[in-house]
């Protein structure tokens, strides 16, 4: 950041009043509120949630109304905030297969123990522009049934009974925190996992779908998704024991991948995995099949030389703030570095220009 650039304090003071007037709008049409962007707007308060790496839906709501929508702006705002705030401690690991679930979907068995709940989707929808959006008053709420709730087992465990999907290893160790501490390569799963749920949606959705294109013959099935809330708990020194702190919304994939096995692995299927903050489908999808892709070391499978296998181009590239931060500071003073390129260009033209003259006379 440039901090020592003060010639234009004026003109900066000016450029943030229009810019607070632009944000406002037509003074003769009424202000939205935050409490309307954190309810009627609620995918866009999701993303900014799960980027930002913080889950309050009034700040993402309010970051979004500073950012005039611009969702990138949100999430730098958020991850700001961030940092001020004090850390308490560390909750225990949330346990998804007690999601009381809103949505719950898979694509690979027809009939599971809780059957499948379709939940708010898009997936159904025509796409046709609803006008009755644009009147007064709205649409007609739909019925709506409640959640799947208590223990809903995964769709992978009817594959890990016949041993057809590699086990998860289960470890007690305490995975490194990618808001506290920079990225270091080579990268466990655990911190990759981290880096792609805070990465840029649209970038990680365009690895995703290079892997489906034949960059990794990544082949899945989406084992399941699901989007409910869990319960957080967090360890009381004091007490000795765990207390409910509070529930998060949460969106959860398992994809089941082909595997012909390698020469450590026998044929079976693996799992990608995706688990992003609010109602993040795409995102979480998208998370689960770059995981996937970037696993080919462990698994033992050749590398294709494909984008979404190279692990610090895709977790070094996917962070929107990072990206966003080195490309835009091109925007700012640059005089004298551009004088020196400029004085070098005039410099090699002179002396080419010599160079020509003197082999003509020649």
């Amino acid at each position: 950041m440039y901090v020592a650039v003060k010639g234009g304090e004026r003109a900066i003071d000016n450029a943030h009043a229009w810019l607070a007037e632009e944000r406002r709008g037509d003074p003769a049409v009424p202000e939205l509120s935050v409490a309307q962007i954190r309810e009627q707007m609620t995918l866009a308060v999701n993303r900014v949630m799960a980027e930002g790496s913080l889950f309050d839906p009034d700040l993402a709501a309010l970051a979004i109304k500073q950012g005039r929508g611009d969702l990138i702006e949100a999430i730098f705002l958020i991850r700001a905030y961030r940092t001020t705030l004090p850390r308490f401690g560390a909750t225990l690991p949330v346990e998804t297969g007690a999601m009381a679930c809103d949505r719950r979907i898979s694509a690979t068995f027809k009939d599971l123990p809780g059957g499948q709940v379709l939940g708010p989707t898009f997936d159904y929808t025509h796409r046709l522009l609803d006008f009755r959006l644009a009147a007064d008053g709205g649409v007609d709420p739909a019925p709506r049934g409640a959640p799947a709730a208590g223990s809903v087992p995964h769709v992978s465990d009817f594959l890990n009974r016949e041993g057809l999907i590699q086990a998860e290893p289960v470890t007690d160790e305490v995975p490194p925190d990618l808001t506290r501490d920079p990225l270091e390569l080579p990268a466990s799963r655990a911190l990759r996992l981290q880096s792609l749920t805070r990465g840029d949606e649209g970038f990680v959705l365009g690895m995703a779908y290079s892997t489906q294109r034949g960059y990794a013959r990544n082949h899945a099935f989406v084992g399941e998704l699901r989007i409910g809330t869990c319960s957080v708990e967090m360890e009381i020194p004091e007490l000795g024991f765990a207390i409910d702190i509070g529930e998060v919304t949460l969106t959860e994939c398992e994809t089941v991948n082909q595997f012909k096995g390698s020469k450590t692995e026998p044929p079976q299927f693996t799992r990608g995995y995706g688990l992003v903050f609010g109602q993040t489908e795409r995102k979480a999808i998208s998370m689960a099949l770059v995981d996937r892709a970037l696993r080919w070391r462990e698994l033992g499978e050749d590398d294709q030389g494909a984008p979404a296998q190279d692990e610090e181009f895709v977790l070094y590239h996917c962070d929107n703030i990072q990206a966003t931060g080195f490309l835009e500071h091109i925007k700012l003073p640059h005089y004298v570095d551009f004088q020196s390129e400029l004085e070098l260009v005039r410099k090699l033209r002179r002396e080419a220009g010599a160079e020509a003259r003197q082999d003509a006379a020649e």
